[in-house]
This record gives C-alpha cells, sequence and structure tokens, in this order.
C-alpha cells in the first residue's frame, strides 16, 4: 500500500538543513539532513529533497523550523546569507498552506511530547510544576531560546531572541573573560561565548586570561581536546562552557518563571552529556541567591532526540491542518 504524505516539516539552522515529510498517521519519515552552505536558497534545498522523497506526490502543508526571528510570516537568517517567506513556499510548492516558526520555538512545542528516552536528566529526577511554563535553550551556530506556555486550548510556543542578551560573568575569572572578549567584539552577548563560535571565543578569552597560548585553531579541535584530556586549557573551556550555560540557563528561567522544567538541545550540548551531568551546570542553574529555592524545584533536561525540533514542527502541522494541538 502506497504511503500518504500530507505534510513537510523542516529544521533549518546555520549548519544543516534537516527535512522530513510527515504521513496521514502524523508520523515523521524520511528525514535527511543537507550542509546549508552547499545551496544557495532554502527553495534549492527543498526542491531536491520532495523530488528524491516523494516524487509527483503533492504535499499540501509545510511547517519549517528556521533559525532566527520570523517577522510578518518572513525571515531572513541570521547565520545564513538566505531568505524566504510563507508565500514564496506556497507559490513555489503549490502548498495549500505553510507556516515559518523558530527552530526553538518548534523545540519547545516539541519538549511536552518527547518519550522518556528521548531525554536525560541532569540534576536531580523530579516533577515539573503542572500547567507551568517550560523552557527550552540550546547552543548550536547560535543560542536559541523558546518557552512553552500551557493553557487549556493547547500549547502556545513563545519565541525569543534571548541569545542575544548581554552575558553576565558569575566571578573573576568570567568577568576577566567577558572583559577580553569586549576589547575584541565590543558587546558580549551570551550567544558570543554559548555557541559553536562561542566556544572557541571562550577558549581565546580564557587564554587571555590564564596569560598561556591559544594553540587550537577552531571549537571543533577545543572540544576533541577537551574531551580526550591531557589539554587543561581545553578542558577548563568545556567545564567554564557547561558552567555558564547553567548560570544562563537559571537566569531565563527565573525571568520565564518555567517552573515546568528547562530542556537543554542544540548541537553542543549532547556533545558534553558527561559534563553537563556532573555537577557544574546544575550547581550554577540553581545558585540564585533568595531565588536558589525557587530554581531548585525547577527539573533540567537534556533533549537527545536527533530530530526534536521536527517533532515541534510536526504539531504546527496539525494546527495548520484543523487538529488539535
Amino acid at each position: 500500500m502506497k504511503t500518504i504524505y500530507t505534510g513537510l516539516v523542516g529544521d533549518i539552522g546555520g549548519t544543516n538543513a534537516r527535512l522530513a515529510v510527515v504521513d496521514s498517521t502524523g508520523r515523521i519519515r524520511n528525514p535527511k539532513t543537507y550542509p546549508a552552505a552547499e545551496y544557495g536558497s532554502l527553495t534549492e534545498v527543498i526542491g531536491e529533497y520532495l523530488e528524491t522523497t516523494v516524487g509527483r506526490q503533492k504535499v499540501h502543508t509545510a511547517a519549517i523550523a528556521v533559525a532566527g526571528p520570523v517577522v510578518d510570516g518572513e525571515i531572513e537568517f541570521t547565520n545564513l546569507d538566505w531568505r524566504i517567506s510563507e508565500g514564496e513556499l506556497i507559490g513555489t510548492f503549490e502548498f495549500h498552506s505553510a507556516k515559518l516558526i523558530n527552530d526553538f520555538a518548534a523545540q519547545a512545542l516539541a519538549a511536552p511530547v518527547l518519550d522518556p528516552d528521548d531525554l536525560k536528566i541532569i540534576g536531580p529526577a523530579m516533577r515539573g510544576a503542572e500547567g507551568a511554563p517550560i523552557l527550552v535553550l540550546g547552543a548550536g551556530t547560535g543560542f536559541g531560546v523558546s518557552m512553552v506556555v500551557r493553557t487549556d486550548r493547547g500549547d502556545i510556543a513563545v519565541p525569543c531572541e534571548g541569545g542575544h542578551a548581554g552575558f553576565a560573568p558569575y566571578d573573576g575569572v568570567e568577568a576577566a573573560i567577558w572583559a577580553s572578549l569586549r576589547r575584541t567584539y565590543g558587546r558580549v552577548s551570551i550567544e558570543r561565548i554559548l555557541s559553536g563560535p562561542g566556544l572557541y571565543a571562550l577558549y581565546r578569552g580564557l587564554a587571555d586570561v590564564r596569560g598561556v597560548p591559544a594553540e587550537l585553531k577552531d571549537e571543533k579541535e577545543v572540544l576533541a581536546a577537551g574531551q580526550k584530556g591531557g589539554d587543561l586549557l581545553a578542558e577548563e573551556t568545556l567545564d567554564r562552557f557547561c558552567e555558564i550555560l547553567g548560570s544562563t540557563a537559571g537566569d531565563i528561567a527565573l525571568t520565564c518563571g518555567a517552573r515546568g522544567g528547562v530542556y537543554v538541545s542544540g548541537g553542543i550540548a549532547p556533545r558534553l552529556a558527561d559534563r553537563l551531568s556532573s555537577g557544574g551546570f546544575r550547581r550554577r542553574f540553581e545558585d540564585k541567591g533568595r531565588l536558589s529555592d525557587y530554581t531548585r524545584d525547577i527539573p533540567t533536561y537534556l533533549i537527545v532526540h536527533p530530530y526534536a525540533a521536527l517533532v515541534g514542527a510536526a504539531r504546527v502541522l496539525e494546527q495548520l491542518e484543523g487538529s488539535p494541538l
């Protein structure tokens, strides 16, 4: 029996474009990943995917998660020289409807419906406050933030640009790193440190503070050397990265009232799963002075599902098709 595909879902980041189709049962099928830098536009990637996956079969709806703010149904990508609108998607591929959604808003929609096997608990095992907002954040090419508000009519994703808020140093070392980065870049945002390029900026800033040479060439070498062991500066960089991520997650959880739980995703965190679980992340997450009791009661998780944003985009498809979220 021929499979009927009802919609297209996507997760388009600064490095990779992930696409899949959704069948009539709501199941995500045929996920594929494309290196974004090798394509001139999103429509080029989608066209190739549809041609090689569904052929002549028409797909009627699309929900695409994108890295950056969606304004009036249009996105100009933060870390790609691409621009796309919902109208262009409809016109190019003859969709009945199309929706662009921030990629972390899609991750946030996925968080409440992920299976336990799709999550790794960071810190103590506990339940979030029922019906309270949920926060998803993470580092990849950039730093994404979104929250989900739970309502009687369904979950509502609230996209944010929290990664561009200012970085707040926790101690003297981080204050010195901030000063070093400010001399190089000017304003120091969260994303300046909590991202792939930010990991390398943190490494160089820490080298400056310690008065030692920064011998590694990029964030990939820092990750590899820090995980292998033997390079004290790379190891300290990874430890400090996880601690800063914990502080930032706790700060944003306070801002959003995310007592339903905080979920960490992105391309970097899964590679640092053991370090995230070792204590520094959770210690800094909870250390909020007079509000430490508040953050201490918030569960934290690492999302290990490889296509969480596609799961969230599939929930958006349900809405476009008139089904309840």
